[in-house]
């Protein structure tokens, strides 16, 4: 994913007419869960942020027929290989949620998971104008992607991905709910990748096992995590960056207990926080992935940036704002 700075809200690149084809680009952003990974499957609200990573696509519709995917995403080694079905299943059923007919024409084109599925809704929005794509229409484009990748997916991800900046989530029986939060002040974040690709699908498949054969320790972490997120969401509110750290240690611990972090996850959390962290947790599917921390400022920012450097084969910064 290339870097764009800041975490900007979801934004639309170019669409022009090239000879017989018609091509079009844009774009969709990565995202950050601060609280909530896996218990927002059961329709408790989460805290998710974009970030200024993002993925570009590049859709061509040309003479011909099928799918032509060429990702040129930069990714930690095996990463494409494991996530490539998915991502090949994810790409046909944005384009058949949408009506593109690859069947009649070659659909090519360039596409992480919820980031590539909305870029590609995007791109496929001007590219075809008869689909009069707007952000809701994008948003259910890429949720359909998500499947794909996740099977029964929240739409926590697609969600953050076309809307940007930070947003409350909640899952429901019908259309998700969301709301954009307006920070007091920015919030520094560095987060880092453990190089570990794991599938979303199996790890939460993984965790509705364990509900279903324990309802009551499951409900006894569910009820922990709706009185933490709503400590978060104070904190978040009033711009306390300690308090909100606090929380996302808690969260950890949480998702530990759920079985989805792992040590690498775990050394990465205590190395952001042993370098000066208000807080630090993983952030996604786990068993992998990435983590975030929270820096209450610039020097605790480079700081926590070198330790995890140190152990990290990918390591960024960004702003919530």
């Amino acid at each position: 994913m290339a870097d764009d700075g800041e975490a900007p809200a979801a934004k639309r690149l170019r669409c022009e007419r090239l000879g017989s084809r018609l091509l079009a680009g844009a774009r969709g952003y990565g995202k950050l869960i601060l609280l909530g990974e896996h218990f927002v499957v059961y329709k408790v609200p989460a805290l998710v942020a974009a970030v200024g990573r993002y993925t570009d696509c590049d859709v061509a519709l040309e003479a011909g027929a099928g799918i032509e995917v060429a990702d040129h995403r930069p990714a930690v080694p095996g990463y494409k290989a494991k996530k490539g079905a998915e991502g090949r299943a994810a790409v046909a059923l944005v384009l058949d949620h949408l009506g593109v007919d690859y069947a009649a024409q070659k659909v090519s084109g360039i596409g992480a998971s919820a980031a590539q599925v909305v870029a590609l809704a995007r791109a496929l929005g001007q590219a075809v104008p008869a689909l009069d794509l707007d952000e809701d229409a994008v948003n259910a484009a890429g949720y359909e992607g998500e499947k794909g990748y996740h099977g029964t997916p929240s739409g926590i991800d697609n969600t953050a991905a076309t809307f940007g900046g930070v947003l409350k989530f909640a899952r429901t029986a019908g259309a998700p709910k969301f709301e954009k939060k307006a920070l007091p002040a920015p919030i520094r974040v560095v987060y880092a990748s453990t190089g570990i690709t794991a599938s979303t699908t199996a790890v939460v498949a993984d965790v509705t096992a364990k509900r279903e054969s324990d309802p009551a320790w499951f409900d006894g972490l569910l009820q922990a995590y709706v009185g933490l997120l709503a400590r978060a969401e104070a904190a978040l509110d009033a711009g306390d960056v300690a308090a909100l750290g606090a929380c996302l240690d808690e969260n950890h611990a949480l998702c530990q207990k759920l079985t989805v972090s792992c040590a690498e996850l775990d050394a990465l959390v205590l190395a952001a926080r042993g370098a000066g962290a208000a807080g630090a947790k993983m952030s996604g599917t786990g068993r992998g992935g990435l983590m975030i921390a929270l820096a209450p400022d610039e020097q605790a920012e480079a700081a926590i940036k070198a330790a995890l450097e140190a152990l990290a084969p990918q390591v960024w910064t960004t702003v919530f704002s």
